[in-house]
């Protein structure tokens, strides 16, 4: 059924959107924003103050449904009719190479400081200190305690 052949009470019922599509569909082209809302409110009958309180909120809603892309030119139409290119730049092979030479360099001087800590005497002989006044008891001196 086409908008024009619908009652007014059959059109009070739909929302912006649903009337959004309906217009889309009859219309078989992209449109712009107030264009879509002009016509909408002069099918609900709307005065010029109420297209102009909510043409926002009609433009909001288009942005967060589904159904909807906005295409070049500020002009909305269905997303069914479009098809949507995902284009990967080969840009990011080069990016993928500086970050494991990065990681290379970082894991290189970790190395070098673990081995600066093994090499100086001072903490290897601290650490032997601590042993030094560790005792073996057997289980029998234990459960004499």
């Amino acid at each position: 059924m086409s908008l024009k052949e619908m009652s007014q009470d059959e059109l009070e019922l739909l929302s912006y959107a649903d009337l959004t599509e309906m217009i889309l569909l009859e219309n078989k082209h992209a449109m712009n924003t107030p264009s879509i809302f002009r016509q909408i409110c002069d099918l609900l009958g709307l005065t010029d103050e109420d297209y102009t309180n909510k043409i926002g909120d009609f433009y909001t809603s288009l942005t967060t449904d589904k159904r909807f892309l906005l295409l070049e030119g500020a002009e909305w139409d269905l997303k069914d009719r479009h098809v949507i290119d995902i284009v990967v730049e080969d840009d990011d092979e080069e990016d993928d190479e500086e970050i494991e030479e990065k990681m290379d360099e970082e894991v290189s001087l970790e190395d070098e400081e673990v081995e600066e800590n093994y090499d100086d005497e001072d903490t290897l002989d601290d650490d032997t200190d601590d042993l030094d006044d560790l005792v073996v008891m057997s289980d029998d001196e234990i459960e004499g305690e």
